[in-house]
């Protein structure tokens, strides 16, 4: 008599979650962009949001809030309502570069809630392709044997562009001299020029110049080699083990959203992953889908915000001092 009545009030419990996740979502989804509209992460966003809408049967509505680095977005985000109905593209800034050399007025971890991972694009090592080195190995070599003769660009101090390329000398144990820029166009600019030897972009950024013959690809990061450029090694299968740095985008959610909601979320958002026409639209920013539960995306960025808190610090990259 006692099981039966524990196993009544269990069901009487349970059931206002399971009412809770079948009702979800009711209304549109707002979904928060830290970018400017135009951008590959604005257009990752849009696409990815039609395909989830569709899957939830509900639309979303997508707000762009560029500046501060992305700190405007996630405020914001952190301060919605926990129900679900306010989400946050986050990307390797919001939630791994930014809070890794900078203070923020926002914990990446604390403050939000992970509801999936969307996908990623590796970076790939170029150097101008009038360089005398046509292999990884020999642009080592080039570089030790040329000390203080090359320089490579990054989009901005404290970038993936600027922190890619510092693990890596740390890895080589080389030197290069930084010259920053304020963003990749700029940087690419100078590359061509021969102003710069060397750059760590993300890859859909460097297509059109690799494309062009006008700088030339070594190696990309990641733990496979990209779908788009299956000719180009990676750091990892070319001795630098774990070297799989990514640009990915994510969906992130204020703190405390209801288990049950986030589940729904996230099945659905793997689901429209798996479907050969999104990830042919993705394909135009390089980007390859990288489907996980939001424990497993949580860990994500917590190693992410881990590996360039850990650079940072060993090269001295702090940029609110």
């Amino acid at each position: 008599m006692q099981r039966r009545t524990l196993l009544h009030a269990s069901a009487a419990l349970m059931l206002p979650t399971l009412a809770r996740a079948q009702a979800f979502p009711a209304r549109p989804i707002r979904y928060i962009v830290p970018v400017s509209a135009g951008g590959g992460s604005d257009f990752i966003a849009r696409i990815v949001t039609e395909h989830w809408g569709k899957a939830l049967g509900q639309s979303f509505v997508v707000e762009n809030l560029g500046g501060g680095g992305g700190v405007i977005a996630c405020q914001t985000t952190m301060h919605a309502a926990p129900d679900g109905y306010t989400l946050m593209q986050g990307y390797v800034a919001t939630h791994g570069t930014t809070p890794a050399t900078r203070r923020v007025s926002y914990d990446a971890i604390k403050d939000f809630t992970p509801i999936g991972m969307i996908g990623a694009t590796p970076n790939v090592l170029v150097v101008n392709s009038t360089l005398p080195v046509k292999t990884l190995a020999e642009f080592i070599d080039y570089v030790k044997k040329n000390p203080g003769h090359v320089a490579y660009g990054s989009a901005g101090p404290g970038s993936l562009t600027h922190l890619t390329m510092e693990l890596f000398k740390q890895q080589i144990g080389g030197f290069m001299l930084h010259i920053p820029y304020r963003g990749i166009a700029p940087a690419f600019n100078d590359l061509i020029a021969g102003h710069t030897q060397a750059m760590f972009p993300g890859l859909a950024a460097a297509l059109p110049h690799l494309r062009s013959g006008q700088v030339r690809a070594l190696a990309v990061t990641g733990r496979v080699r990209s779908q788009q450029q299956k000719d180009i090694p990676t750091l990892e299968e070319s001795g630098f083990p774990g070297f799989d740095a990514m640009q990915w985008y994510g969906s992130v959610g204020p703190a405390g959203i209801p288990a049950d909601i986030v589940k729904r979320l996230d099945d659905a958002l793997v689901a429209v992953l798996k479907e050969p026409e999104l990830r042919e639209k993705l394909a135009v920013e390089a980007v390859e889908p990288m489907p996980m539960t939001p424990e497993q995306f949580g860990a994500y960025i917590r190693a992410d915000i881990q590996r360039w808190t850990a650079i940072a610090k060993a090269r001295n990259i702090r940029l609110d001092e």
